[in-house]
């Protein structure tokens, strides 16, 4: 039997954004990427623009000035997609409330909660709270009072509130219900179904 040779896919490595998007995560201009690495500022935007390929001696330098893992500039994203119709159901804690998780259980940075509130529903009389930094409230449709310590939020599709996580806080909605999404960051736990 004839051993089959692999062969190399038929596009080109894009590395170009992913090296652009370390250097501007860091705050780093073009200028001082070319002083760390000894490149030119020039040839460096050629290869954030993936108009020129840099040799592996000229990519590991890059790497080296960026604290950059050389290898993560070839991994794949990890892409998860859910359907709402597929995301597990949760409870929050809400009366008349259908909460669903929409993003992955192993995504420890974020988390998003889709809630549809019935009208009348509530998260409660007494005021809690949720083991996160940041909360970010976005009522789609419908409306939605937040009622914090000493302060009332009356929102209405296509508002967004952000507070700390820790802040006291409860929820009703009025004879309309609403649609909202929150965002917790970081994810304040693990979920159930």
């Amino acid at each position: 039997m004839r051993p089959v040779h692999p062969t190399a896919g038929e596009g080109s490595v894009q590395i170009g954004a992913k090296l652009r998007a370390s250097r501007l995560s860091q705050r780093l201009t073009l200028e001082q990427l070319a002083v760390a690495t000894g490149l030119t500022k020039g040839f460096i935007s050629r290869v954030e623009r993936d108009d020129t390929t840099p040799s592996v001696p000229t990519l590991v330098q890059l790497c080296q000035a960026l604290s950059l893992p050389i290898g993560s500039l070839f991994e794949e994203p990890q892409i998860q997609r859910i359907a709402l119709g597929d995301a597990p159901r949760i409870n929050m804690g809400g009366e008349r409330v259908d909460e669903r998780l929409v993003t992955p259980r192993s995504v420890d940075e974020v988390q998003v909660i889709r809630s549809s509130v019935e009208p009348h529903a509530s998260g409660g009389e007494a005021l809690y709270t949720i083991n996160c930094a940041l909360e970010v409230l976005h009522v789609i449709s419908g409306r939605l009072t937040l009622v914090l310590v000493g302060q009332v939020e009356e929102l209405q599709g296509g508002d967004t509130l952000t507070f700390p996580g820790h802040t006291p806080h409860t929820w009703r909605t009025g004879d309309e219900g609403a649609e909202v999404l929150w965002t917790l960051v970081p994810a304040a736990w693990s979920g159930s179904a």
